[in-house]
């Protein structure tokens, strides 16, 4: 299914995103995982790619396994960080006759072996770059092409602090073609409307879906701020996540109805989209649903 039809079909889209396992017993893990977040049927789910291609494989047998043995809809994240064009094509030749209909396309990183890479050989310099490639990629059956999905980040991009250029740069995006944007995680509602009312304001008008990481422990939260640079913690968060001393899940606890809330928030405003950043578990998901009444199937 192309992703301009779920936006048409549904007033909130649902999503999840996993990451592809380097083990077996890890795959395994996280099939169990899909199997018990199955049955909330969401609109989507997307899955990440390895700084600088790391996960290409990976990532592509998880789509493809997503694809064949479920009822989920995969979207592959794709990278332009070292990659060539001829790389691209044959990447979206593989996913055009697997079926998948859609891709998430982005910047992306170096992998930390290579943080002095020289990206000036790199074909696709940014993500729009490889919007514009993907939107004009004749191989796949659909008529329509690849459904095309791009990051946002409320709490700005951490490589522009210029906030007018970065909406300047996610214009250019959309306007290459684009079908919607994910953002990245935060935790202040306020960051998001504000980012939507600012992208109404650059002319941007396709639906823009929250993205929402539930935290899981203590420890999770500081790996988050270290990885999501610039990512804000409120201050009551902090707190109530500290009154849980050492107990851990009564911090996943804490993160759920946290989430929940944020959810709950973005529900009563209208938000187009809702994607869960699962971390590849279900637990945190599956309370989020219950929280807010969300009947399963």
């Amino acid at each position: 299914m192309h992703v301009r039809d779920v936006f048409q079909k549904t007033s909130t889209s649902w999503s999840f995103e996993f990451f592809p396992p380097k083990t077996k017993k890890g795959a395994e893990a996280l099939f169990r995982t899909v199997g018990e977040l199955q049955p909330l049927r969401p609109n989507f789910v997307s899955v990440t790619y390895g700084a600088g291609g790391s996960t290409r494989d990976l990532t592509h047998d998880l789509v493809v396994r997503i694809k064949t043995t479920t009822e989920l809809e995969p979207i592959p994240h794709l990278t332009c960080v070292l990659h060539q064009e001829a790389e691209i094509r044959e990447i979206l030749e593989r996913y055009a006759e697997a079926g998948v209909g859609n891709i998430m396309a982005l910047g992306g990183d170096p992998p930390a072996d290579r943080a002095g890479y020289d990206r000036s050989s790199d074909c696709f310099q940014h993500a729009v770059d490889l919007v514009r490639f993907i939107r004009r990629f004749q191989g796949h059956p659909s008529p329509d092409g690849f459904g095309i999905g791009v990051a946002g980040f409320p709490e700005g991009h951490p490589a522009t602090p210029n906030r007018l250029v970065e909406m300047d740069h996610l214009k250019a995006k959309v306007d290459e073609g684009a079908d919607y944007i994910c953002t990245q995680l935060f935790f202040d509602n306020h960051d998001f409307y504000d980012f939507c009312e600012r992208c109404e304001i650059a002319g941007i008008r396709i639906p823009i879906v929250a993205g929402i990481m539930p935290i899981t422990s203590a420890s999770g939260m500081k790996r988050m701020a270290e990885l999501a640079l610039g990512a804000r913690f409120p201050a009551s968060l902090q707190r109530a996540v500290a009154r849980c001393g050492d107990d851990e899940q009564a911090v996943e606890r804490v993160g759920a109805h946290w989430a929940s809330e944020q959810c709950r928030d973005l529900l009563d405003h209208g938000v187009a989209g809702i994607h869960l950043y699962t971390l590849n578990r279900s637990h945190s998901a599956l309370e989020i649903y219950r929280n807010l009444g969300i009947a399963a199937g």
